[in-house]
């Protein structure tokens, strides 16, 4: 039985995960950078603080999430599945009781699925239909069906208002003599895929009082 402590707990190093990921790929990608802070500023104007209410005016920052999720799942193997019958998917005959792991990390990077697999195009979800929630196997980082993550509202309503406040409140380079082609991409082996260097930014305040 999963309490609500569980949730907000599982949820914490997920999304410090997913977020030092995002802003990885953000600097690597400057043009992705520069339009997901223009978008977040325009919606934000000069406001303090970003308000959940901004957030569905926010296309842009809502595909770079989605590209976060398909590149860097938190959590590259699904919560296991055990098969209650015999089948036979493909020509596979798997028998009763198999225990069944999913590799979401694999299905992100899958060429077959994903044009550019590898690079990070936030835009590729600007006019797709594709979302997290477990209709679209291509994309199921918190899973599918009634063993999905039970915290993805909260999860994803913090990321999204995480990034776009770290988007709107300041602007971000890497540091003197270090170059996007610098940094280790290496992921930590575990259950959860963190970052084998902690990234490590220059931050400019973009509204002082």
């Amino acid at each position: 039985m999963i309490s609500v402590q569980d949730m907000f707990v599982a949820g914490t190093d997920t999304t410090f995960i997913t977020l030092e990921w995002g802003m990885t790929e953000l600097l690597m990608n400057p043009e992705a950078l520069k339009q997901a802070q223009k978008e977040v500023r325009g919606i934000v104007g000069m406001k303090q603080f970003v308000s959940e209410s901004d957030l569905c005016n926010m296309p842009f920052l809502k595909a770079v999430i989605k590209e976060i999720f398909r590149l860097h799942p938190s959590a590259p193997l699904l919560i296991p599945r055990e098969s209650m019958e015999q089948v036979t998917i493909d020509g596979y005959d798997i028998p009763t009781k198999t225990r069944i792991y999913i590799n979401v990390w694999a299905i992100g990077r899958d060429p077959e699925l994903w044009e550019h697999a590898d690079e990070f195009k936030p835009e590729r979800f600007l006019d797709s239909p594709i979302d997290y929630k477990g209709q679209h196997y291509e994309l199921i980082p918190f899973g599918a069906g009634r063993r999905s993550c039970p915290g993805i509202n909260f999860g994803t309503a913090s990321l999204e208002l995480v990034l776009a406040q770290l988007l709107h409140s300041f602007d971000w380079e890497l540091p003197p003599g270090v170059l996007a082609k610098d940094l280790d991409l290496t992921e930590v082996f575990g259950v959860n895929l963190h970052r084998i260097q902690q990234l490590v930014v220059v931050a400019k305040p973009y509204i002082v009082d």
